[in-house]
């Protein structure tokens, strides 16, 4: 039998790195130093620029630490980089400002005296080199800042019903570290225009509710405290709570007016069973 000439090709395997935190904090200080030596580098050069100006004792000193600077930052950036397109245009970018500045210093040593153009030129590159900063730009070219942490909304469970309350619950109450974690919310009623009840339930099966802070759930709803209310369920165990939001609208059924307001004073022990609405049998007769 022949054995096939070509090897089957191999299906893609999906690898997540994780990120070494401490690494990238390392490469944020690395990038904030950096930028604060070229800013000095930057006043350091127009220093000596100006300085030309009017003496030529310190040109030459000038000259050889704009060389030792540029050309150091030069191997540093091109080191165990890729060739390219891209790392040709970052070398000329990261030349540019000190290229520029020898340049200046030996044009200053030229002409005698102090010359108009020679000012303008040096506020150019001082300027220029300020804000534009092309070194830091060629740098950023071969080498991206570390990244940002993501903060991508974790998917809610699958528990989770629809309702709008109870997916805000699980994105800013149920997180770790949040007011509860690992709770769920459910069989949210209202009961009242400004008033909610609703079941908090926990996500593991066995578990209890964990303590649920109050002052927590104030700060995040902006509900005073004493509107807050948390307990048991009747009839359940402490893996549910009940959760009480806001003073309820006082209920006005007859069953409720009589049991709040009337049999307290009137009857005491006495329950509504019934209503029955109409007009005395005999006042109909009368009228009948």
């Amino acid at each position: 039998m022949a054995r096939p000439v070509n090897p089957p090709a191999l299906s893609p395997v999906e690898v997540t790195v994780p990120q070494w935190h401490a690494l990238t904090k390392m490469q944020r200080r690395v990038q904030v130093v950096r930028s604060a030596v070229g800013r000095v580098a930057t006043l350091a050069g127009a220093a000596s620029a100006a300085a030309g100006l009017f003496t030529g004792h310190w040109t030459g000193v000038s000259l050889l630490a704009d060389a030792a600077l540029t050309l150091g930052g030069l191997a540093t950036l091109r080191l165990w980089k890729p060739d390219g397109h891209q790392k040709a245009t970052a070398t000329v970018l990261y030349l540019m400002p000190g290229g520029s500045l020898a340049c200046l210093l030996v044009a200053e040593q030229w002409v005698p005296g102090i010359h108009p153009l020679e000012a303008a030129a040096l506020a150019t590159w001082t300027v220029g080199t300020w804000v534009a900063r092309p070194a830091d730009v060629a740098r950023r070219m071969v080498s991206p800042p570390p990244r940002v942490p993501s903060t991508t909304v974790a998917p809610l469970p699958a528990e989770v019903c629809d309702h709008p309350a109870a997916r805000w619950w699980a994105q800013k109450v149920a997180i770790d570290g949040g007011a509860a974690p690992g709770t769920l919310l459910e069989d949210i009623e209202r009961t009242g225009e400004t008033a909610v009840r609703a079941v908090v339930r926990s996500a593991v099966p066995g578990q209890p509710v964990p303590d649920i802070s109050i002052m927590r759930l104030s700060a995040l709803m902006d509900v005073p405290e004493d509107l807050i209310a948390i307990g048991p369920v009747p009839g359940r165990g402490s893996a549910y709570r009940l959760l009480q939001v806001g003073r309820p609208d006082e209920d006005v059924t007859p069953a409720a007016v009589w049991a709040n307001r009337i049999a307290p004073d009137a009857m005491p022990g006495t329950v509504l069973t019934s209503v029955r609405t109409g007009r005395p049998a005999d006042r109909i007769d009368e009228e009948g």
